[in-house]
């Protein structure tokens, strides 16, 4: 059905954007608004938001093979592979206004609602959904709370399978097993596993590499588990680290515990990031810090509003998002020390609870 105080809030800010319409494509939107998930490959799925801020309405475009959606919305329109959905949706639309349409809404189906007019005009109105979206509730709060737990508990697993011999490949195979039996459901992305100077690509995918002795390890691992994400990464010594090492480990640490300490409302997002840039600056490493510091997350492991010199808005309470500042110097190093945190009313409050200290792990 479809949760009216989440619709509401939705209308109240597409009222501030000017629009009165909105129809939302975005599968995990779709689930956030209305309980109801299904993933539509090529066929069209579409919730039609209208009415105000007080009382928000929903008809949902669904086809007839989905799984039942009977108590989705308010109204319920299906249709079959014979049909035209797109006539469907602009004979329910308000063609004198603009209507909003969502980032996940392709040229496919775009364009043919342009041409049968279904609005005045036509406004990307996705904002609206990811800025609800954004501030987690109590009941989401706790949920991605249960999801950095296990997480906590997986990058626990994970330091007992790193050996001499072992393949990045085989690790990272393994811990999908490992996330259900710590009671998740799926990754929350595909895990980054890296071994010695693979560390220093930070999207590296795990391959064939053998770990050698005294090579640094890298986890940057997430699951999800009721729908709500996790993320962290920690990177590992097998030896007793180097100068070079240490140095460059701790100098991503202090980077890390330094943004979280002073995330509260009203900092912005630029001057967490640049909290952070400028001490691994100050070390002399700037410019291998190649990235934004982080991103919020949910229900997606990447959700809208990055921590990042160019998003210059105060952070709220309720926020989820990530604090990862990395060093990534090729063909030598790669390090990287990532947590969630909730904004608080007064501070931030960190999910993940693994030790950051610098590790040796036997191998």
């Amino acid at each position: 059905m479809l949760n009216k105080a989440r619709a509401s809030e939705v209308m109240r800010r597409l009222g501030t954007m000017g629009l009165s319409q909105a129809l939302i494509c975005d599968p995990l939107s779709i689930w956030y608004l209305t309980g109801y998930y299904t993933e539509p490959y090529e066929r069209f799925l579409a919730l039609y938001l209208t009415g105000s801020c007080n009382k928000a309405e929903g008809v949902l475009f669904a086809n007839y093979l989905f799984p039942d959606a009977t108590t989705a919305a308010d109204r319920l329109v299906l249709y079959s592979d014979a049909d035209d959905p797109i006539a469907l949706v602009a004979g329910e639309t308000n063609y004198g206004q603009t209507l909003g349409v969502d980032k996940e809404l392709t040229a496919r189906w775009l364009l043919p609602l342009m041409e049968a007019r279904a609005g005045s005009g036509f406004a990307l109105a996705s904002g609206a959904v990811d800025a609800a979206r954004s501030i987690k509730s109590a009941e989401e709060q706790d949920l991605m709370r249960e999801a950095s737990r296990v997480n906590d508990k997986a990058m626990a697993w994970l330091t007992t399978q790193v050996h001499v011999g072992a393949t990045e490949r085989e690790i990272a195979s393994r811990l999908l097993d490992e996330y259900r039996r710590l009671g998740a459901d799926d990754h929350s992305f595909e895990p980054i596993v890296s071994f010695g100077v693979n560390a220093a690509d930070p999207h590296h995918e795990p391959d064939d590499t053998t770990l050698a002795p005294g090579q640094m390890v890298l986890f940057d691992v997430g699951c999800k588990r009721r729908w709500y994400c996790s993320d962290m990464t920690r990177t590992f010594f097998t030896a007793k680290p180097t100068a070079r090492q240490l140095e460059v480990y701790e100098t991503v640490r202090r980077a890390n515990e330094a943004a979280e300490a002073i995330v509260r409302p009203g900092v912005s997002f630029a001057e967490i990031d640049l909290t952070a840039r400028r001490l691994i600056e100050d070390a002399g490493f700037g410019r291998y810090f190649t990235h934004r510091l982080g991103h919020q997350i949910g229900l997606q492991d990447h959700e809208l509003g990055d921590v990042s010199a160019a998003h210059d808005e105060p952070v709220q309470a309720g926020q989820c998002f990530s604090i990862e500042p990395g060093i990534y110097i090729e063909g030598e190093i790669g390090v990287r020390i990532e947590d969630l945190l909730i904004v608080t009313e007064d501070g931030c409050e960190l999910l993940n609870h693994y030790e950051k200290a610098p590790t040796v792990l036997e191998t």
